[in-house]
C-alpha cells in the first residue's frame, strides 16, 4: 500500500536484522499505513551505504518513495543489528539522515526494539532483554537513562550461541562423532540428512566446496533442538549451554543496573527463543529463578518492528491509545 506526502505520518519504524529487514509507516493514531520487507542488514560485510540501501529496498516494497524527494515521516526510529558501538550508531544515523527520510532520526541496536516491545503497556523503560536469533545480545535500561550493554560482535567479545553459533557447534560435534574423535550423537545422522547428504563426510565436503548455500545452515538449528528433545546427551548439552548463556547475560545486565533485588521484566526474543523449545525454556526459567528470583520472564513473538514503532511514538509523545493500536496490529 502506497502513501502520499501531503501530511507526513509521525513515525517510520525500521527493524533490521542479519537475515531480514522490516519497515512500517505509522499514522498519528498508531495505525499501520504501510509495511515492507527486504533482505539482511550487514554493514560490517557490505559497508554502511550499501547496508542502508537495503532499508531503501524495504521502503520501496512498502510503496514508500525513498529516492530523495523529501521526508516520508516526521521521525525515523531505526533499530538495527550490527549497531553495537556508539560510533556505529552515529555512522548509521548519519547515513540514514542523509537519505532525508525523516525530519529526525534515532538509531539504536535492534535489541532495544525487543525490550520496548516486551515491556507492559504504560510501563517505563525498566528491564532487560535478551535476543537470541542469528546471534545473541542483551540490553537493559532504567527510567533514569542508564543502560547495560554488551559489544556482541562474536567470539572476540565473549559471545556464544545464537542460531548461527548453535549450528556451527552442532556440526563440530557431529563431525567428531562420525570420525571417532568425539562422543556418539544422533546429530551425525540428522544434520546431513536435513541437507540431503548421507554422511557428515559428504556434507563437510559440500560445505567446503561451496555447494551448500550459506542460508541453508539456519535449517540445522531446529534439528539440534529436535535431537535434544529426543534425549541425545550431546545435543542436550548444547541446548543447556545456550540457556546458561541467556541467563548469564540477563543476570549481569540486571546487576549492572542494580535491579537484581527488584521485580523486573526480563524480555526474551529472537527466532531461537521465540520458538519456545521446552528444554531451553525450562533451563532458562530455572537459571533465572536461582540467580535473579525477582525477574519476570516475558517472551516476545511479535515482529520486532513493533518495538521500533513504539520507541518512535515515545519520542513524539503519542498518547497511550496510539501505542495500544500499534500493539494490536502486530498481535
Amino acid at each position: 500500500m502506497g502513501v502520499t506526502r501531503a501530511a507526513l505520518p509521525p513515525v517510520l519504524a525500521i527493524d533490521a536484522g542479519n537475515s531480514k529487514t522490516d519497515v512500517a509507516l505509522i499514522g498519528p493514531d498508531g495505525s499501520v499505513l504501510a509495511t515492507g520487507q527486504a533482505g539482511g542488514f550487514q554493514p560490517p560485510r557490505t559497508g554502511v551505504a550499501a547496508a542502508v540501501d537495503v532499508l531503501a529496498e524495504a521502503l520501496a516494497s512498502a510503496g514508500v518513495p525513498a529516492g530523495g524527494s523529501g521526508p516520508v515521516a516526521e521521525h525515523v526510529s531505526a533499530c538495527l543489528a550490527n549497531a553495537d558501538f556508539p560510533v556505529e550508531e552515529r555512522r548509521l544515523a548519519d547515513e540514514i539522515g542523509r537519505r532525508g527520510w525523516g525530519r529526525a532520526t534515532a538509531v539504536r541496536n535492534d535489541t532495544f526494539a525487543l525490550l520496548r516491545a516486551g515491556l507492559p503497556p504504560g510501563a517505563g523503560p525498566r528491564g532487560v532483554a535478551v535476543v537470541c536469533g542469528a546471534g545473541i545480545n542483551c540490553v537493559g535500561m532504567t527510567p533514569d537513562g542508564r543502560t547495560a550493554r554488551f559489544p556482541a560482535v562474536g567470539r572476540i567479545s565473549g559471545d556464544w550461541g545464537g542460531g548461527g553459533g548453535l549450528a556451527e557447534e552442532a556440526l563440530w560435534f557431529a563431525a567428531r562423532a562420525e570420525d571417532g574423535r568425539g562422543a556418539p550423537t544422533e546429530l551425525a545422522r540428522a544434520l546431513p540428512a536435513r541437507l540431503g547428504h548421507a554422511s557428515m563426510a559428504s556434507l563437510i565436503e559440500a560445505m567446503h566446496l561451496g555447494d551448500v548455500p550459506a542460508g541453508r545452515r539456519h535449517e540445522l538449528t531446529p534439528v539440534l533442538f529436535e535431537v535434544a528433545a529426543a534425549g541425545d546427551p550431546v545435543a542436550l548439552s548444547l541446548v543447556h549451554r545456550q540457556a546458561d548463556e541467556v541467563v548469564a547475560m540477563a543476570v549481569v545486565a540486571l546487576g549492572r543496573l542494580g535491579l537484581l533485588d527488584e521485580e523486573v521484566p526480563v524480555v526474551l526474543g529472537g527466532g531461537v527463543l521465540a520458538a519456545r523449545h521446552p528444554e531451553l525454556d525450562a533451563r532458562i526459567a530455572a537459571g533465572l529463578a536461582a540467580r535473579a528470583p525477582h525477574a519476570r520472564i516475558t517472551v516476545v513473538t511479535a515482529p520486532p518492528v513493533l518495538g521500533a514503532g513504539l520507541l518512535g511514538l515515545d519520542a513524539l509523545g503519542a498518547p497511550a491509545e496510539a501505542h495500544g493500536k500499534l500493539r494490536a496490529h502486530f498481535g
